[in-house]
Formats: C-alpha cells, structure tokens, sequence
C-alpha cells in the first residue's frame, strides 16, 4: 500500500535555510519553530470549502444517528484522539458518537510497539470492521495521516469505503494515495518541517487547526451551541458547574438562584435548563422540546 518513495514526500522536505539548526542560539531555534507555523494558517484557510464540505455531510449523517470514527497514527492519531476527547465535555455527544482509532493504542505512547503498529493495515481494517460502520450508511471514518501513506489508515479507510460509509482524510502531502481513495479530501501542505519528517510540528498543528474547525463547525451546525456558548457541556466538576450558571445566566436573563434552580430540575443538564428558563416551562417540558428538535437548542428555544 505505502509504495511511495520517502524521499518524494512534501512531509519529509528539507529547509535548507535551517541545515545548520544545531549550530543556532535557543533564542533562534525558537523563532524558527514559532516562525514556521506562519505558513500553517494560510494553508488551512486554503482548504475551508473542503472543511465546510465535510463538516455539513457529516452533520447530516450524526443527525441521523451516524457516527465519526478517526482513524490515525502516531502524532496524527494523538490529534484526532484530542479533538474526539472534548466531543463529549463541550457539546455532550454521546460517547458512542465518536471514536478515535489510534495505532498501537494498547502500547506505552511513543514505544518502538506503537511506533511500529503504522505499518500494519491489517490491524487498521479489522479495527474499522469491529465498528461495522455504515450499516445503515450514516456513519463517517476520517483518516489523519501527514504523509497520506500510513498503511494502517489507509487499511482502516479502505474497510470503511467497502462498509459504505463517508471517508474523508486529512493529510499534509498533496496527491497521496489516502486523498485519492476518499470521498472528501482535506491536503493542507505545509512545507518542510524544522526538523525534516517530524511532522509533529507544522503538520501536527494543521491538523489540530483542521478538526477544531470541522468539528465546532459541525457542531454549531447541530445546534449543540446557542450563539457562542457552550449549552451542550457536560457539567460534571465543580467549575463547569460554575460555568453552567454564567451560560443559563447570559443565554436566558435570569438571576443565578434561578439557574442554580434549573440545573438541579435538570439534572445538570445544561440544555434542558437553558430551554427550561428560556421558555418557561419545567424541566420535562423542556427536555421534550429538545427530543423534538434532535438536541438543537435554539430550534427549541424558539419552536412555536
């Protein structure tokens, strides 16, 4: 599968303003790394229109019950697994709703086992298959992959094209294998890296700035926020339940006893209290409301 020579990779170039990086003051290594990322906000605004293409097939297909599955290696991995961690917390997406594959997941982070788990695409596919994804065809699998060549995203993405599901990638190297097997692809080159290969620097951040943006996007598309505040979270420690109180408070008016009020009605449940004070009505009512609309709480809010 992974047939591309290395050395033709954009993810492996070498900057040869930085050939001498070891000889540098720390003071200059720093800029160059900070310096580097310039190049990486411009190649993501490159690629919105495919972001916004996947964000909104995507919102189409969780709505009707479907799933996202990542599936990733090394720092890649690590990425999708970070931005699949905070679904639940911010938006209150249950946990069967995302997944995160990671290759070597079951060994030490960084691990000779680990690092060597890439190059199996077996293990990829059998990890998408044990998901069954896309029966029915709602569910969406996105490869994250620097080079496009990782043999296990490329066996997991290749399971989920068989499955029927959606396949996306995102990848830093333009015209890879894993870009021409998907139905969406996001290519962010961006350039050579400091250090040559370690793409756990400019590619690492591309692809944390990539799903940020297609998972708050689709999520705000779902109506998981009202405006900008984050009525979806799940309150479960003692800050968030402080942050639950100034979201009732500036999403509805209220006074804080009367959020304190509606979140102990709710549960914590924090779109229910929102509903709750918004309209007026109790917590069950409120909590209809929002079964009625598929979780979108500004439908709610404002349905006659």
């Amino acid at each position: 599968m992974a047939d591309e020579n290395l050395a033709t990779l954009s993810t492996e170039a070498t900057d040869p303003a930085l050939i001498e990086l070891d000889r540098l003051a720390t003071a200059d290594v720093v800029r160059a790394v900070v310096g580097g990322h310039d190049e990486v906000l411009a190649a993501v605004r490159a690629v919105e229109a495919d972001i916004v293409r996947l964000a909104d097939a995507t919102a189409e297909r969780m709505d009707q019950g479907g799933r996202v599955i990542y599936a990733g290696a090394g720092t890649g991995g690590r990425v999708a697994l970070l931005d699949a961690a905070e679904w639940g917390p911010t938006f209150g997406v249950p946990d069967w709703a995302v997944v995160a594959l990671v290759a070597g997941a079951e060994h030490p982070p960084g691990s000779a086992e680990e690092v060597a788990a890439e190059d199996d695409a077996a293990a990829g596919a059998a990890a998408v298959r044990s998901l069954a994804p896309g029966r029915p065809a709602v569910d969406v699998v996105i490869g994250v992959s620097a080079s496009g060549r990782t043999p296990y995203v490329l066996g997991a993405v290749e399971a989920a094209t068989a499955a029927g599901a959606l396949t996306a990638a995102v990848t830093s190297h333009s015209g890879s294998r894993l870009a021409q097997i998907v139905d969406i692809a996001i290519e962010v080159p961006v350039g050579p890296e400091v250090i040559s290969g370690s793409t756990r620097l400019k590619a690492g951040t591309a692809q944390k700035l990539v799903l940020n943006a297609f998972s708050t996007a689709m999520m705000v598309r779902r109506g998981r926020t009202l405006g900008n505040l984050m009525v979806g979270m799940r309150v479960a420690n003692d800050k968030l339940r402080e942050r639950a109180l100034r979201v009732c408070i500036l999403a509805t008016g209220c006074t804080e006893p009367q959020a304190r009020a509606a979140l102990a009605a709710s549960h914590d449940d924090l779109a229910v209290a929102v509903v709750s004070l918004g309209r007026r009505i109790d917590a069950e009512d409120a909590r209809r409301r929002l079964e009625a609309t598929g979780g979108a709480v500004r439908a709610a809010l404002e349905a006659p």
